[in-house]
């Protein structure tokens, strides 16, 4: 794929340097669930480094150490870091599980840019650890230059964690070597309710084993459970390697917590002593602003998931949290739903953002699906849909708002990305199928697990029209990575013409499904 002026040679062939540096990161060892303060030594970080939420001039750089650390990140142009920029982070300790983010500004638009972190000992900055390095492209200011981004969710699902036969979760590797510009992750980066065993019997009789740690070893209830079940996916080295260079736009879904959770909800779950998912779910919210570099969670800011991310003028991409802010899970008959599935102040936010927007495309990333029926349960829906094909009832009241916001306002280059459902599929939206017909037509694409059981394919809800091109799934539930292949999605924006390209891949890269959208149309 050309990278626009500048970005060719020098890009891949640095890449693969950074990638080889942290392919010698040693594997942290299983034991330490927390950095033991009173070792001896400089400080060290075998989690490796990941960056997150990068702009045309900004991004956010993450690290763990194993003991109490002053972050500093170095910047560079070229990965001999001559002319090095130094940025001084946060003393890293216990009440952040030993994690720290470093914000850079200023940077150069459209450049790759070289980082390396060093954690020295807060009371001789002379003791520093091994730099650990990596690399991100900054987004470009002009439009000609090319975009590529991936997109999957479903980490460690299921109990099918990091199985060390089959080389852990080389998805990323495959995603890793197609060069991304960015990484969408639509939740579901870890399974708090499911916890990780040894090994587990297949089918056909072969065993799958899995790594294990202390933390998985129960479902996450509390803060240092929930931290060491993030902590569990970074002792895979596939993904330390892809953090090290694929910059990442993070946003959770309801295995953060619980299976089907909402807001309010108590737990008819027999594993667990704590069953307020209020409580869990601010315990997780915590760890999951902690593993991951999000803007929008730093107190300063909201402490909210949902955000736009600018990536130049060819695109904004538009987080949603489809979890914090919803009402009950119910079988979704109501004829008057105002907060919804997003909440009314979220709502307002997102129709807002669409219409400032002049990016060519506006990807809404939806962490779960607008016309898959999803249950939850013998009676309740757990999505928008909830099986009635007729006029807009509960959830989907607030899409019929949006999508008569997106037609009427002359939103252009809208399209949805998800997850959640652990196949892979395409759906496209028309008036003239649906029972609701003030909108304009629209993509939905749906790739995943990363890592995680497969499901059967689900119904589809007539009520905004939908038909489905393309679907790939198991046909029985529950099968895994060995049996039923893992999927992400590619898409590619070409900065000559515009055109979005949407490509549904799965494990091993190969294309299930294509589809070329035009720029500046309302509906598609």
């Amino acid at each position: 794929m050309a990278q626009g002026s500048g970005s060719g040679f020098g890009r891949r062939s640095l890449l693969q340097g950074a990638a080889a540096g942290s392919v010698a990161l040693a594997l942290p060892t299983l034991s330490c669930a927390a950095p033991a303060q009173a070792r001896s030594g400089r400080p060290g970080a075998d989690w490796g480094v990941q960056v997150g939420d990068v702009t045309t001039s900004s991004g956010l750089v993450w690290v763990r150490s194993d003991r109490p650390a002053r972050m500093v990140v170095q910047t560079a142009a070229t990965e001999s870091f001559r002319h090095a920029r130094s940025w001084h982070g946060p003393v890293i300790g216990p009440d952040t599980d030993f994690t720290g983010v470093t914000s850079l500004h200023g940077l150069p638009s459209g450049e790759q840019i070289h980082y390396r972190v060093l954690l020295a000992d807060p009371d001789d900055p002379r003791r520093t650890g091994e730099p650990v390095a990596g690399t991100f492209r900054t987004a470009p200011t002009g439009r000609r230059a090319d975009l590529r981004f991936h997109w999957s969710g479903d980490l460690a699902g299921q109990g099918w964690g990091i199985n060390p036969d089959r080389g852990g979760y080389r998805i990323y590797e495959d995603m890793r070597r197609r060069n991304p510009d960015f990484f969408l992750c639509s939740g579901d980066n870890i399974y708090a309710d499911n916890p990780i065993p040894e090994r587990v019997t297949l089918p056909d009789g072969r065993i799958w084993r899995n790594v294990t740690t202390e933390e998985k070893s129960k479902v996450a209830e509390t803060l240092a459970e929930f931290r060491g079940a993030f902590r569990y996916n970074l002792l895979d080295d596939n993904l330390r390697r892809f953090n090290a260079q694929v910059p990442t736009i993070t946003q959770w879904d309801d295995h953060e917590v619980h299976n089907n959770w909402y807001p309010g909800q108590l737990l008819d779950d027999d594993r667990y002593t704590e069953k307020d998912t209020d409580v869990l779910s601010a315990r997780s919210l915590r760890a999951f602003s902690e593993y991951f570099p999000i803007r929008t969670l730093r107190p300063d800011r909201g402490g909210r998931v949902y955000r736009v991310v600018h990536h130049g003028p060819l695109l904004d991409v538009f987080v949603l949290d489809m979890r914090r802010y919803r009402n009950a899970n119910s079988p979704g008959r109501q004829t008057d739903d105002p907060q919804g599935i997003l909440g009314a102040e979220q709502l307002r936010w997102l129709k807002r953002e669409l219409s400032r927007s002049h990016a060519v495309w506006k990807v809404i990333a939806s962490d779960m699906p607008l016309g898959l029926v999803v249950p939850d349960g013998k009676t309740n829906f757990e999505a928008v849909a909830q099986g009635d094909p007729g006029a807009p009832l509960g959830r989907e009241l607030q899409l019929a708002e949006l999508l008569r916001h997106i037609k009427h306002d002359r939103v252009t280059g809208t399209v949805w990305l998800t997850t959640d459902v652990h196949y892979t599929s395409a759906q496209h939206y028309a008036p003239e199928r649906a029972a609701f017909k003030d909108f304009e037509p629209f993509w939905e694409f749906v790739s995943g697990p990363l890592n995680a059981g497969g499901f059967q394919a689900l119904k589809l809800d007539g009520t905004f029209g939908p038909e489905q091109p393309f679907i790939k799934a198991p046909d029985r539930a529950n099968t895994s990575p060995a049996e039923s292949p893992q999927y992400f999605g590619e898409v590619d924006i070409d900065g000559g013409s515009g055109e979005l390209t949407v490509r549904l891949r799965q494990e091993g890269g190969q294309v299930l499904f294509s589809k070329v959208l035009q720029p500046g149309r309302v509906g598609q």
